[in-house]
């Protein structure tokens, strides 16, 4: 298992697929899984390691949106095999999330079953029609340094989702999750021919069983259903009413569902070095969420922990990993879930534990980067990384860290805008003004300041040769300075604009009214 730190390059501006454009390369495909017996046993048991871990997760996450365990451990059974056919990043894994769960949890408690199941086919829907729209194409507006908080904050939240698995248990927990640890820490380095998560999983499996110790189990966390899913069509009214009850929950979900499959999805193309279609991904999981939800199951997204154990930690790169995970998830619950129900907590906790620190971007918060780095870039990440802790909802810091970074930016370029006066003149009754740099709403509204409407001649000249106008802001700003100057008599020529500003301003000028 590799622990280096996830680095991240730069996100550059990314060209958007369109719907249904064939991957960028053909290395994730199924066919490629079968290229030779090192890559399918390395899909396969990467397959097998996951399904074990989705397993408590999948039962936490319906404890959490109020429904069955069988609900989650379903869905995740159907997301993961749909989205394998069906989502743009191979080797990436969707399935029941925390995030989902958080959302639609009022639902199930407030309205019941059939509304809840609605409302994860009607965000699916939404999902689908976003991804159509080109809703991939908000990833080239998330900055490096709200990757590096996203990351960051997701190893802290996988670490603190198994706090309670360490917590009130008997003291051989403990040592058991150690050993965990040690194994995949060192076997690595003797072979990687068979996942390290998967033998630690089985030798811990051995050791509690064998000496008949008493630590919380997989069957501990919730039962495990005996039946495969079945079709279900939710009872509910087809109506407005209806409507206004489950659209905003629907709504919230696709987009928390989208936006933590497309930032999953950047993070395993950085990690693996290659490209994804993230129109198509966007799409699929919404479709993945519809088949879910007529199959009863609580819907879902891409999981972020599951797949750094799938890519990172097993070495998957296919859709054969994917599919299998979802497949081994289903016979392991339904067909040997009394085999399951034996595995302790404490060999999947001593997993998640080595996720989350092979997650962390450990180069993010050395003393020497933090040094070079601008400050500006530091608490964008911190405030990503804080919003995402504090509320356990990776959208809500990736929202709030885009915004103080749009934020920072829009003050540290309204620095860059100066005027100046330019005395030199062969008329005595004329005065030039020089404008340079870019103007916009932050750097524009103070413009208006810049300039001596009293002392100045009559004749006004500002040039803007070195300056670019962006909005109806800036726009607004020079109808005022113009106002001012003709309310003393004076007249005002504005001169060197290039093609797009004097278009702008030719369109705008003496249209945008007194409140401007």
């Amino acid at each position: 298992m590799s622990h280096t730190p996830l680095d991240l390059p730069d996100p550059a501006p990314e060209p958007i697929p369109v719907t249904g454009a064939p991957e960028a390369t053909a290395s994730g495909s199924f066919k490629a899984a079968f290229s030779s017996v090192r890559t399918l046993r390395t899909e396969v048991l990467a397959g097998l390691v996951v399904a074990l871990a989705l397993i408590p997760e999948a039962i936490a996450f319906s404890i959490i949106a109020g429904v069955d365990p069988r609900l989650g451990l379903f869905a995740s059974f159907t997301m993961a095999v749909s989205i394998s056919f069906l989502g743009g990043r191979p080797a990436m894994i969707s399935a029941a999330t925390g995030a989902v769960a958080l959302v639609i949890a009022p639902v199930a408690r407030e309205y019941g079953m059939d509304y809840f199941i609605a409302t994860v086919i009607l965000a699916g829907v939404l999902q689908v029609v976003l991804g159509v729209l080109g809703v991939a194409k908000i990833m080239r507006f998330i900055p490096r340094s709200v990757m590096v908080g996203f990351v960051n904050a997701l190893a802290i939240l996988i670490f603190l989702s198994q706090v309670p698995h360490l917590t009130g248990v008997p003291w051989i927990v403990y040592p058991l999750v150690a050993v965990g640890i040690v194994i995949m820490v060192l076997l690595p380095r003797w072979t990687k021919v068979i996942p390290a998560p998967l033998v630690a999983i089985v030798l811990l499996t051995v050791a509690v069983v064998l000496a008949a110790i008493n630590v919380p189990t997989v069957g501990d966390e919730g039962e495990l259903p005996e039946s495969l899913p079945s079709l279900f069509f939710p009872n509910v009214p087809l109506n407005l009413e209806t409507l206004q009850i489950i659209a905003p929950y629907a709504l919230a979900m696709a987009l928390v569902g989208i936006l933590e499959s497309l930032l999953t999805a950047k993070l395993v193309d950085d990690v693996t070095d290659t490209h994804s279609n993230k129109t198509r991904e966007a799409w699929g999981q919404g479709t993945a969420n519809i088949i879910t939800g007529f199959f009863g199951g609580m819907g879902g997204c891409a999981m972020i922990g599951q797949t750094m154990i799938n890519v990172k930690a097993s070495g998957a790169r296919t859709r054969l990993s994917t599919f299998l995970a979802g497949v081994f998830l289903l016979i392991l619950v339904v067909g040997l879930g009394d085999v399951v129900a034996i595995i302790p907590m404490a060999a999947l906790v001593a997993v998640m534990i080595m996720v989350s620190v092979g997650t962390f971007d450990w180069h993010s918060v050395r003393l020497s980067t933090l040094r070079r780095m601008p400050k500006s870039e530091t608490t964008v990440m911190v405030a990503t990384v804080v919003v995402t802790v504090a509320t356990h909802n990776l959208a809500y810091g990736v929202i709030v860290g885009v915004l103080v970074a749009m934020v920072l930016f829009a003050q540290r370029v309204a620095h860059f805008t100066s005027v100046k006066r330019l005395d030199a003149s062969d008329a005595d009754d004329q005065r030039v003004y020089a404008v340079e740099g870019e103007l916009f709403f932050a750097s524009s509204n103070d413009l208006v300041y810049q300039f001596d409407y009293a002392g100045d001649p009559k004749n006004i000249v500002i040039d803007m040769t070195k300056a670019h106008i962006w909005d109806a802001s800036t726009v607004a700003t020079l109808d005022a300075i113009t106002t001012k100057y003709e309310a003393k008599g004076k007249s005002v020529t504005i001169i060197g604009m290039n093609d797009d500003s004097a278009a702008r301003h030719e369109r705008l000028a003496g249209n945008l009214g007194a409140g401007h």
